[in-house]
């Protein structure tokens, strides 16, 4: 159920981003720990001067390998995010060759009211899921 969409710098081919969609959904798997067909992602793809994402004072060397994971999801708790974090950054630099400096993740929480999977219907509050 969670949601990500990642923007990233264009001009990765689509082997290379199958591998980042399928190694992230991997890390969700296991951190939040939902379903394998649980799969919602979105892939945007900008020209590099519209993404600018600097380090906030960290001494971070982005690349154009940047990859922003922004999710929408339920409550998680603390430590989940921190695995999730940890396990996200890990496997994109094993399984894709991005480094840890370029992985940036966000988390918006939600409630059950504010997903609705189709049909018109809140699939969480009417208990159907």
């Amino acid at each position: 159920m969670p949601l990500l969409r990642f923007d990233v710098i264009e001009g990765r081919d689509n082997t290379s981003l199958k591998k980042l969609l399928d190694t992230a959904h991997s890390a969700m798997v296991e951190a939040f720990n939902v379903p394998v067909k649980d799969r919602y992602q979105i892939v945007h793809q900008l020209p590099a001067h519209e993404l600018i994402i600097e380090d906030t004072g960290l001494g971070f060397n982005r690349s154009k390998d940047i990859v922003i994971i922004s999710i929408v999801s339920k409550a998680r708790t603390e430590s989940q995010k921190e695995t999730l974090y940890k396990l996200m950054a890990d496997k994109l630099e094993a399984e894709c060759g991005i480094s840890p400096e370029d992985v940036m993740i966000s988390i918006t929480e939600n409630g059950n009211a504010d997903w609705s999977f189709g049909l018109g219907e809140a699939q969480f509050s009417t208990g159907k899921l």
